[in-house]
């Protein structure tokens, strides 16, 4: 028997790789012969440089940047030397996970840490920027992003306007004749797991920005702003790319990659899955397992399991889900490839609990699974 184990992180609890480690350990129970593979995922946010340099030979580098609110801290990004393509992940730099609960504000982060990682791409000689920007603090339009690279955002009196989304609502004018010359012998290719425009009821702020410290009086502001730093976007290149799928992703800085960077938008999921060679591993594999910490109808916008199915579909090979727990519209999912999914916790228990609980937990439900694919096998 052949079984791949192809799960994301569970946020706040464990990476990817931990999560195929533990259902690995709790299949052995019951399969001790059986082949696993082991290709920890993910869908463009957090943890994405751990699953691809996981599964393929690269460096993992690291370089002091500018946090969301201003403050050093130490970037991690990876680099594929052989292709000469540097993997930036905007969490690391302009992630939620840095800013605490209490002091996240959506008007003043920044993105200039991710601009900054670009640079030491550029520097190491990258030909391709793989940006994937889940989970970020920020919602500036990626415009500290861009400041990093050379651009200048100035009012009406010509002087330099503040970081973040809110001061957007004074751009008067964007120079970017001091961009980063190099980026034009670059490929840019945006991994993202969401689809959301830049603006509107949909967009950046409506849709993410409260999650990052903004209440509604300021949601509707900084979309108002956000609006105006489009209009004036689109006066300087011509062209209008706001409502451009995915161009709302991480804040705006989908916007930013696509309008000043030429870039390309693919879901998350399908870049890993190609880095990490998914396909080839599911070739006469019996069954795939994948997960993530909630599995619910947001799950169908390109979350990781839903690429696993897809790519599992291709191959015929059928696929179960081990999930933290099982929200609303979670069942919507079978129609899209998903044969089964079950969540970890077996009675109530406090997210903390489930959190310390997890590698347990995921051992318990993959023994479970496995007998329950030895009670098929006898009465099939």
């Amino acid at each position: 028997m052949k079984i791949v184990i192809a799960p994301d992180s569970f946020k706040d609890s464990l990476s990817a790789a931990d999560v195929a480690d533990a259902i690995a350990s709790g299949l052995k129970d019951v399969f001790p012969d059986a082949e696993l593979v082991k290709c920890p995922m993910a869908d463009g946010g957090e943890g994405t440089i751990d699953a691809i340099l996981s599964a393929v030979a690269g460096e993992l580098r690291s370089a002091r940047v500018t946090g969301p609110l201003g403050e050093p801290v130490t970037a991690r990004w990876g680099w594929l030397p052989e292709s000469r393509t540097a993997i930036i992940e905007m969490a690391e730099a302009s992630g939620l996970q840095l800013v605490a609960t209490e002091q996240r504000n959506a008007c003043s982060s920044s993105t200039e840490g991710t601009g900054e990682l670009i640079i030491e791409a550029l520097n190491a000689g990258a030909k391709k920027l793989i940006l994937t920007i889940g989970g970020s603090a920020t919602n500036d339009g990626g415009t500290g992003m861009l400041r990093a690279l050379g651009a200048r955002f100035m009012d009406s009196q010509g002087n330099l306007i503040p970081a973040g989304g809110l001061a957007l609502s004074a751009l008067a004018s964007i120079d970017i004749q001091a961009l980063d010359a190099r980026l034009s012998d670059v490929r840019v290719e945006v991994a993202a797991d969401v689809d959301n425009p830049l603006c509107g009821p949909h967009g950046a702020s409506f849709t993410f920005a409260r999650q990052k410290g903004a209440d509604s009086e300021q949601i509707q502001l900084l979309d108002d702003a956000l609006g105006h730093y489009a209009d004036q976007c689109a006066a300087l290149l011509n062209e209008d790319v706001r409502h451009v799928p995915g161009a709302g992703a991480a804040g705006g800085i989908g916007f930013a990659a696509k309008a000043f960077l030429q870039a390309t938008f693919r879901p998350g999921v399908e870049v890993v899955a190609e880095l990490t060679e998914l396909a080839n591993r599911l070739q006469g594999a019996d069954l795939v397992i994948t997960g993530e910490g909630r599995f619910d109808a947001q799950t169908l916008r390109g979350k990781t399991p839903l690429g696993v199915a897809r790519i599992a579909g291709q191959c015929q090979v059928p696929v179960i889900v081990l999930a933290g727990t099982l929200g609303e519209g979670y069942a919507q999912l079978y129609a899209q490839g998903i044969d089964a999914a079950f969540a970890l916790t077996s009675g109530p228990m406090t997210l903390q609990e489930a959190c310390r609980q997890a590698p347990v937990l995921l051992k318990e439900r993959a023994r479970d699974i496995a007998r329950l694919l030895c009670v098929a096998k006898r009465i099939g």
